[in-house]
């Protein structure tokens, strides 16, 4: 499951244990719950999101899914809002990877403001191609909305390719890389506090970043404020 400690003004969640994090109704509930308190918090300012063990997250729990598309589609149905909490949260966001990244686990990652990500272990790789599962279409649009660099979403999503941390960060996937697990945390923590110190307007930020993201909002079912809403809300703050 996770945890959600709090240093000064940082929110540190943490996927605990040494499995693979799967994705499944229990795991997406504690990281919901957890997200919602985050978002209660007024005097949070940044989101660090890690893990513990070899995986930050292994993509969706296929084990409690078996044969079952029924429960493959729950899990795609209940991810959706997991991906609207953290694009919508008010507050900057940053996934310290520790770990490998795979399938619902990338989008998870992605769904940050910043991917932090050891260098000496650990890929992104998504396996849908490779095991026969289509993309949901929420899974796409947020992969066409984070990755810009060309080539970088045609060979994660057509040629199922595994990008480690180096490779990542030139191609837009990672934002920074440290030599070993031990550095991620606390360069991701570092970071956040200086965002933190910022003292931004947490529903400003939040706005920002929806807005530069439309196609995501909409496919994942996050409201779309209209351009009077956004100009009264622009003028209210003059």
């Amino acid at each position: 499951m996770c945890t959600l400690e709090k240093r000064g003004r940082v929110l540190i969640l943490t996927l605990t244990g040494s499995g693979e994090h799967r994705l499944g109704p229990d795991v997406i509930s504690s990281l919901r719950s957890a997200l919602a308190t985050a978002r209660s918090d007024s005097t949070a300012g940044a989101l660090v999101v890690t893990n513990e063990g070899r995986f930050f997250c292994n993509g969706f729990d296929l084990a409690w899914t078996g044969n079952s598309k029924a429960k493959l589609m729950t899990l795609v149905s209940q991810a959706k809002p997991l991906i609207a909490d953290l694009v919508s949260l008010p507050m900057p966001t940053i996934a310290a990877v520790s770990g490998h990244v795979a399938a619902a686990g990338v989008m998870f990652a992605l769904a940050h403001d910043y991917v932090y990500m050891r260098g000496d272990r650990g890929v992104f790789y998504c396996s849908e191609l490779d095991v026969g599962l289509p993309f949901p279409p929420y899974f796409m649009v947020l992969m066409r909305s984070k990755l810009t660099k060309p080539g970088t979403l045609r060979d994660l999503a057509l040629g199922a390719k595994k990008i480690n941390a180096i490779e990542g960060k030139e191609r837009g996937l990672v934002d920074k890389v440290f030599e070993s697990a031990s550095d991620v945390l606390p360069e991701a923590v570092k970071m956040a506090e200086q965002l933190a110190a910022r003292n931004w307007i947490g529903g400003v930020y939040a706005s920002i970043r929806m807005s530069m993201y439309p196609d995501l909002c909409r496919s994942v079912g996050l409201p779309q404020e209209s351009d009077d809403e956004v100009e009264k809300h622009f003028v209210s703050r003059l």
